[in-house]
């Protein structure tokens, strides 16, 4: 007969102990796939690639910053200049990509299609001034370059890059729009002829590298338009033709596919020289590397420390967690970027959120794939990380229009709309109102 007795516990279907039967950890959610779950759900929120994109941009910006200081500075002392000086110059540049980002996160879409022309029509003229004897200038065998007096210099094409993402963007959404896109000549033309433009212009100054990124925004933006198998095909093939034709044609980018995976570096000027050494950097960094400014490489056996080969002073110093920490937050904003670009209903954000995320994605590819050998060095720098205001002003802007398009998800903007200004006083006056009653209460009530 069961017990009446106030207090009293009925006894466990164990037979004692009064305790209720542990639950097992696969149904309290434990284990992997409970883990998975919970990720999920979490990757599943509305704010959650808004947030992963601000995250990412910012942390891979302040690594890089932390890297360029370290990298340079016996560059600088080499040209009898303070150890800090590419990193003011890079800060500085941080700076205002910082207040360029802003501004392109807090801008409507429609500011952002109106900006389309303008700044491709900025971008052609400036690149056209640099072919021009006494504006433009090389470096390194490239002539992509104005100066802008003193130690600042400009890099147009740079700026090509997202001219080509505004403008195709626009140009297909408007196509969309008029149901003009299940033509063949609408999908390519005038994109097709009008990026070839742009890669004509970069290729009279002999930039190879960043020709090949043109090239990748270009098949980003018809993959994402939904071009045809047969017509991307097309297109790849001839692009492929023409970069096929000017690589035999030149002997130094030649040996720039036979220095692949070399790890023999010659002597002072040999071919080879800056991807062997590459090599030897991330080999000498171990699991946690050397330490932070510690590197061996960079006393002058590794060129362009602190530009293109900035992640093997990465691998030195911070060693193989560090270089993995670098690729998750590369492979986190992409990811994040994705997501964007397939949750949308506007054609526009859909074009270009999937241009700039095969824009940042695709450099950040090429750049680590000729530091570990698998690719030939192309002369691109690591995206928001290497040393370079040009690159990094236009790509912080890039990351600002993926915070911006994040925010114009229906469901962000519900979940944002939720965190008006003056929430926290609101709370903290409930907070207090609460208290209040609590202690009106009598004593022994709860």
């Amino acid at each position: 007969m069961p017990s009446k007795i106030a207090g009293t516990r009925r006894p466990s279907a164990a037979g004692g102990g009064g305790r209720a039967p542990a639950t097992p950890r696969r149904a309290r959610g434990g284990g992997p796939r409970g883990l998975y779950e919970r990720l999920r759900k979490a990757w599943d929120r509305p704010l959650t690639a808004y947030y992963v994109i601000i995250g990412a941009g910012l942390l891979i910006t302040t690594l890089g910053l932390v890297m360029v200081y370290s990298a340079s500075m016996i560059t600088a002392l080499r040209y009898d200049l303070v150890p800090s000086y590419f990193f003011r110059k890079q800060f500085i540049a941080a700076l205002l990509g910082t207040g360029l980002l802003l501004i392109a996160s807090r801008m409507p879409v429609k500011l952002h299609r109106a900006l389309a022309y303008p700044i491709l029509v900025g971008a052609v003229f400036l690149m056209v001034l640099v072919q021009i004897p006494g504006i433009g200038h090389a470096v390194n065998g490239n002539q992509n370059w104005i100066s802008l007096g003193g130690p600042f210099q400009l890099q147009p094409s740079e700026f090509g890059k997202l001219a080509l993402i505004l403008w195709g963007a626009d140009l297909l959404a408007r196509k969309q729009d008029m149901r003009l896109l299940t033509q063949w000549k609408h999908m390519l033309v005038p994109l097709v002829p009008g990026a070839f433009m742009l890669l004509g212009l970069i290729m009279l100054g002999g930039d190879m590298g960043t020709s090949i990124i043109l090239a990748a925004i270009l098949f980003g933006l018809l993959w994402t338009a939904g071009a045809p198998t047969r017509l991307f095909v097309g297109v790849l093939t001839v692009a492929g033709a023409i970069g096929f034709l000017l690589i035999k044609t030149s002997d130094n980018r030649m040996k720039r596919f036979d220095c692949i995976g070399a790890t023999d570096p010659g002597g002072e000027g040999a071919p080879c020289l800056q991807a062997a050494h590459g090599i030897y950097a991330l080999a000498s960094g171990g699991w946690f590397g050397s330490g932070l400014g510690a590197s061996v490489e960079k006393w002058g056996q590794l060129p362009e420390a602190h530009t293109d080969f900035i992640f093997a002073v990465t691998g030195e110093e911070l060693g193989l967690a560090g270089t993995l920490s670098v690729l998750a937050l590369f492979a986190a904003l992409g990811y994040a970027g994705i997501r964007v670009a397939g949750g949308t209903e506007d054609p526009f954000v859909r074009f270009a959120a999937g241009g700039v995320t095969t824009w940042i994605t695709a450099q950040a590819v090429i750049n680590i794939g000729a530091v570990l050998g698998l690719l030939p060095i192309a002369g691109v720098p690591l995206p928001l990380f290497s040393y370079g205001g040009s690159a990094l002003l236009p790509t912080m802007f890039a990351v600002g229009l993926l915070i911006a398009f994040a925010r114009q998800e229906p469901a962000a903007k519900a979940a944002l709309a939720m965190r008006r200004p003056g929430w926290g006083k609101r709370a903290g006056k409930r907070w207090k109102s609460m208290r209040r009653r609590v202690k009106k209460r009598p004593s022994g009530e709860r």
